[in-house]
């Protein structure tokens, strides 16, 4: 069983930064794919970024390219997600999600762990 804890949520005005941050509990965090996902309110949940076992591969959501960026510290069992540049349509709960196979995929359906959510509002 694997525990996600995400951080760093908040409240900014557009055009400005968050890091979020995840932490996972557990020795199996190296070997994980890890996801952000993203859900508004009223709206389905949706891909932001993955990121492969080893960090190599990455793949982001065309509405994040170039704002966003998705890096991991295996040594910390973490993944972070920066944030700039950030938009109202940003305003959602993220969540991270964990995939025992190491991918780096969009499909949610592939993830089997999900952390709680942080709340990340923007204002314009």
């Amino acid at each position: 069983q694997v525990q996600l804890v995400e951080s760093g949520g908040g409240s900014v005005q557009a055009g400005g930064s968050l890091r979020l941050s995840c932490a996972a509990s557990g020795r199996a965090f190296s070997r994980y794919g890890m996801g952000w996902f993203r859900q508004a309110p009223g709206k389905e949940r949706e891909f932001v970024v993955s990121i492969n076992w080893s960090g190599e591969d990455t793949n982001y959501a065309d509405s994040v390219k170039g704002r966003f960026t998705i890096s991991r510290d295996n040594t910390k069992n973490t993944v972070y997600l920066q944030m700039n540049s950030l938009k109202p349509e940003d305003t959602a709960v993220y969540y991270c999600a964990a995939d025992p196979l190491g991918r780096d995929t969009p499909s949610a359906g592939r993830y089997a762990y999900w952390g709680q959510g942080t709340q990340v509002t923007v204002s314009s």
